[in-house]
Formats: structure tokens, C-alpha cells, sequence
């Protein structure tokens, strides 16, 4: 009786243990397969939701929404765009930040976030808080005035501007756009004094600029460009230390002022971001997308037309160009006085003076 006991009991527990392991390999297996599965088939299943971070008409919104329409036959989704401005881009970047990091809700914006920390407008930053999904390119800027101002070069309008101070009106984009970080290197270097107005962006600028609302802003030329084509606007200068191939007859300020070359070639960029703690697969697949995307000769042939130069990074080099970035235009920024933070409280180092 005892030993019919034992030798039930000890089949029991062989049964139990055979169970047991069937269901954990069965469970990793599953488990491995789930995740085979989710890498397939289940990103994207829905629509992406693409989140403009400037007004309607600017440089970000134009090229936002040409490569978009592009990209949806490449990752197989319709992308919805929309505009969120406001804060210098901050509103857009913070709604992105708190939808879900699942990737259907990516930021298409500018290079305003690289400042934001230093100036105090967001606790969000592109280096802490979001991943480059593509680095679309580097585009540039230009010194622009309406047709029937008074200035017709950029020595009159500094001549002007520093023999009246605070008189002339300035468009910017609000902190830590282009036309505010343009506006300090001025001053750092020819002692300008400007009225800053802030608007949502470039279209809203331009819109400002043709209404004569503001005497002179700084715009990409991917924006400008058919304003300056239609002689609507006059281009004094670009923010280059070399013409650009669209806007050959227009100075650039080197030639002018060569004391600027230290900061150049600088200037505004457009990319993708999602938030930082998207999966690792997620962001390749959109990477891969977008990068196809980019190849579209139609697209290229128009960032060239925009004054843009296609870029189309990702991963670690899309990393270091943003990294770049935000160190220029931080140190620009500090050492023409307009913020007390110092990028190096940032941990922002100097470009060159990386660890």
C-alpha cells in the first residue's frame, strides 16, 4: 500500500514537472514568436499623426507635408498632419512628448527645441527627450526687408539700426527661433539694437512683412525664396559664408561683415523626432520609410529649389548633426548676453571641445 502510494505520487510529480516545462518552453517560444509578430505586423496598423511645430505656409510646414505625402506609400499609413504652434514650437514639442511612445504621433520640427532649456521656454529638449527619426536637411537663412523699404542693403539697415535703437521692428519667431538667434549674432558682432515682435513662424512672418506689420525679419530662404523671386521681398544678405546656387545676385554676409565667418555655415534644419522611449524597432521601420522617401527625385529637386541642402540622416549621425546644432546655437546665444544660463550648466560643450 505504502509503495503504491510513493509510486503514484512520484508519477504525479513527474506529470506536474514534464507541465511545467512544456508551458515555460512553450512560453518563450511564444514569447520570442510575439515579439517576431509585433516587429511584422503590428507597427503601423493605424495612421501616424504628424505634429507641425510652426504655422502654416513656413519653411517646416512646406517640407513637412511634401515629404509626408511621400512617405505614406513607403510605411504604408496615411501620416495626418497637423500644426500646433505657440512657445516658440514648445507646444507642438510637449504634446508629442505626451502622447504615447508608440511612434504614431512624431513631431516634424525645427531647430527651436536645441534652445529651449537655455532660454527657459520648455523642460524639453531634443538631446533629452526625443529621437531623431531623419534629419531631413540644412537650409538657410536670409536677411529680408519688404520691396519698398528704405533699405536696399544690409549697411543701411545697420547704419539705421544703430543710430536709432529699438526702432526698427524685427519679426521673430518667438525665443529661440531663427530670427532671435540671428538677431543676437548681430548684435554680438555690429552692436544692433532691434524691437523684437513674435509671430507663429515663417508664413505668419511673411504675411507680417507683406503688410509692412514689421520692418525686417530673418527668414529660412526655403521660405522667402518665391517672395524674393516675385520682388516682393529684397534679400539683403544670407547667413552663409558662400552664395547659394538659387540666390546667386544675393550677398553673403561674409562679404559684408567677414567677422561672421565664425559662426557659419549655421543655420535652421527640419527633421523628424519621436519621443525617447519609442521601441527600437518602431523608429527603424519609420527611419526606413522616411530615408526611401527622401530619395524621390521630385523631393530633392524641390529642397534645391527651397535653398535646402537634402541631408536625409538617421541614428548616430542624425544624433551628432543635432548635437552640433544645439552647441552653436547656445553658445551664440550666451556669448551675445541674451540668456545668463551658460550651455556648459547644460552639459552643452563648445563645438570642437567635446570630451
Amino acid at each position: 500500500m505504502r509503495s503504491s502510494f510513493f509510486k503514484t505520487f512520484g508519477v504525479l510529480l513527474a506529470i506536474i514537472a514534464i507541465l511545467v516545462l512544456a508551458a515555460c518552453g512553450g512560453s518563450e517560444e511564444g514569447s520570442a514568436d510575439g515579439i517576431e509578430d509585433d516587429e511584422d505586423i503590428s507597427f503601423p496598423e493605424n495612421d501616424i499623426n504628424g505634429v507641425i511645430q510652426w504655422g502654416e505656409g513656413g519653411a517646416t510646414d512646406i517640407i513637412s507635408r511634401s515629404l509626408a505625402a511621400i512617405a505614406e506609400d513607403e510605411i504604408g499609413v496615411s501620416l495626418v498632419m497637423e500644426n500646433r504652434t505657440g512657445a516658440s514650437g514648445a507646444i507642438g514639442a510637449q504634446y508629442v512628448y505626451d502622447q504615447p511612445a508608440d511612434g504614431y504621433t512624431l513631431l516634424f520640427g525645427a531647430e527651436n527645441p536645441n534652445l529651449y532649456q537655455l532660454l527657459e521656454i520648455s523642460e524639453r529638449d531634443y538631446m533629452n527627450d526625443f529621437v531623431p527619426v531623419s534629419i531631413i536637411g540644412q537650409s538657410y537663412a536670409g536677411i529680408v526687408v519688404h520691396q519698398d523699404s528704405e533699405f536696399d542693403t544690409l549697411e543701411d539697415l545697420v547704419t539705421y539700426a544703430n543710430e536709432n535703437p529699438g526702432e526698427l521692428i524685427m519679426g521673430t519667431s518667438g525665443e529661440g527661433g531663427l530670427p532671435h538667434v540671428a538677431s543676437a549674432m548681430l548684435k554680438s558682432e555690429l552692436d544692433t539694437d532691434f524691437n523684437l515682435v513674435p509671430y507663429d513662424g515663417d508664413g505668419p512672418l511673411s504675411v507680417a512683412l507683406l503688410g509692412n506689420e514689421i520692418d525686417v525679419t530673418v527668414l529660412a530662404v526655403s521660405a522667402a525664396q518665391e517672395y524674393v523671386d516675385s520682388g516682393e521681398f529684397k534679400m539683403l544678405a544670407v547667413l552663409n559664408n558662400e552664395p547659394l546656387d538659387s540666390l546667386e545676385d544675393i550677398p553673403p554676409i561674409t562679404d559684408i561683415y567677414p567677422q561672421f565667418d565664425q559662426y557659419l555655415p549655421w543655420g535652421p534644419f527640419q527633421g523628424i523626432f519621436a519621443h525617447k522611449d519609442t521601441p527600437e524597432e518602431v523608429i527603424q521601420k519609420l527611419s526606413d520609410g522616411f530615408e526611401a522617401a527622401q530619395n524621390d527625385e521630385e523631393f530633392i529637386e524641390q529642397l534645391t529649389n527651397l535653398g535646402v541642402d537634402s541631408l536625409n540622416l538617421r541614428g548616430e549621425e542624425a544624433v551628432e548633426f543635432v548635437k552640433a546644432n544645439q552647441s552653436t546655437s547656445t553658445w551664440m546665444l550666451y556669448d551675445a548676453g541674451e540668456t545668463d544660463i551658460s550651455p556648459e550648466e547644460l552639459g552643452i560643450p563648445r563645438v570642437g571641445e567635446e570630451n
